[in-house]
């Protein structure tokens, strides 16, 4: 097949939705489909170009197997509700022109990943010319977490948004996103059950799966066995709440055995940094290369993850699969009705939002219980190479992709 996948955010982008772009395209075309990719010059989290890309030119490369066209963008310094959908149509408007020139290639699908919605205008145009199947993956209901967050406050804009958010949806053939109750959300936005398909977010749970014996990172950030290393990786941001973190380690300074790693970038860092300022059992370092994946998440003896109620139905955290397959428990606050909620029950402790003092006490009790620490972090394993093995998942997709694109 001739695959197009048009998106913001692509490899080498190490979290979120461009590791999962990445790895789709990628494997698509290692199992012998034609694909091509139009997106952004890498720069999530750190909204800061990748320093071998340029976010003011157009770049054309080949990334394993996969022919990708870099559009312009513009990255705002300290992002907000107006610079972020200057931000977004920056992108949307660089990246029209590309889109359509591939008239000339004439995919047999175009695949349209968001955030951003902005570029779904570009999508479906440029997939009318071609005579092209449409498929839209949503990773994230943008509007509807801005607006919960308070990125974005106008209510009549909310009202104008919706609506177009829902006609937009509608015109494309095939509508899948990551979390049954994204599903449902989009039932609610009025959007035909038969043209849904819930495609989760992966991992290979080769690369990533639960280490024995020393690790090289925990010994290079100055750990002993002895310590129970309790760990945030990722963005940085508004969703996360992560000043509950900053809170759990000033309650727990004394404890000596217990300290805390926040890997990641994010416009939220430099407050996180201020907010530590004279704590002894924190650290940041930065996002890890690829290859230090795997020695990252066993670096840990708990996970944690933070997110805002607001969002805990509408996104759903692209680390969680990385958590479970590492085999390590997981502290995760959400309400226990939330799809985070539901993932996390069994596999991991859920402490209701604003409970920073439950919060505490579950580091703390599994800081003590090494054996639930390791039954938890079983069932997670088992979850993973069970229900989130990446093979399996896009082998599934891609079966479903042959069977979409001959019925044109």
């Amino acid at each position: 097949m001739k695959i197009l996948i048009y998106g913001l955010n692509y490899h080498p982008e190490l979290t979120g939705i461009g590791k999962y772009t990445g790895e789709m395209a990628e494997w698509l075309a290692n199992e012998g489909h034609n694909v091509r990719v139009v997106t952004a010059p890498p720069y999530y989290p750190k909204w800061k170009t990748d320093k071998n890309y340029s976010s003011f030119r157009y770049r054309i490369e080949k990334l394993n197997g996969v022919i990708v066209y870099r559009c312009p963008l513009y990255i705002p310094r300290k992002p907000n509700g107006l610079t972020r959908i200057l931000h977004l149509l920056s992108f949307s408007l660089s990246s029209l022109f590309i889109v359509i020139y591939q008239y000339t290639w004439r995919p047999q699908v175009v695949i349209n990943v968001i955030p951003s919605i902005f570029s779904s205008f570009a999508a479906l145009l440029s997939a009318t010319l071609y005579n092209a199947k449409t498929w839209l993956h949503i990773q994230d209901f943008e509007l509807d977490a801005a607006f919960n967050l308070g990125i974005l406050r106008s209510r009549r804009f909310k009202e104008i948004a919706g609506y177009v958010e829902s006609l937009i949806f509608k015109k494309f053939d095939r509508v899948s996103t990551i979390s049954p109750s994204m599903l449902r959300k989009l039932y609610q936005k009025g959007i035909d059950e038969s043209a849904t398909l819930l495609l989760p977010n992966w991992v290979d749970t080769n690369q990533i799966f639960p280490l024995t014996g020393r690790n090289s990172l925990r010994d290079a950030l100055g750990f002993s066995q002895k310590h129970i290393v309790v760990l945030y990786s990722g963005n940085m941001g508004k969703k996360q709440n992560l000043e509950i973190i900053i809170d759990a380690a000033r309650e727990t300074e004394r404890k000596k055995h217990i300290r805390y790693v926040l890997c990641g970038e994010g416009p939220a860092k430099s407050k996180l940094i201020s907010l530590s300022s004279g704590l002894t059992n924190i650290c940041f370092i930065p996002l890890q290369p690829q290859q230090k994946l795997n020695l990252l998440l066993n670096l840990a003896n708990i996970h944690l993850l933070p997110q805002k109620p607001e969002a805990a139905d509408l996104v759903m955290p692209s680390k969680l699969t990385g958590i479970f397959s590492s085999g390590k428990p997981v502290i995760a606050i959400a309400d226990p009705s939330t799809e985070i909620g539901r993932v996390v029950n069994g596999r991991g402790i859920i402490v209701k939002p604003g409970d920073i003092e439950g919060f505490v006490n579950a580091i703390v009790e599994l800081a003590c219980q090494p054996n639930e620490r390791e039954k938890i972090g079983r069932a997670g394993r088992s979850y993973a190479v069970d229900l989130l093995n990446k093979n399996y998942i896009l082998t599934q997709f891609e079966t479903t992709l042959f069977d979409f694109v001959s019925a044109l």
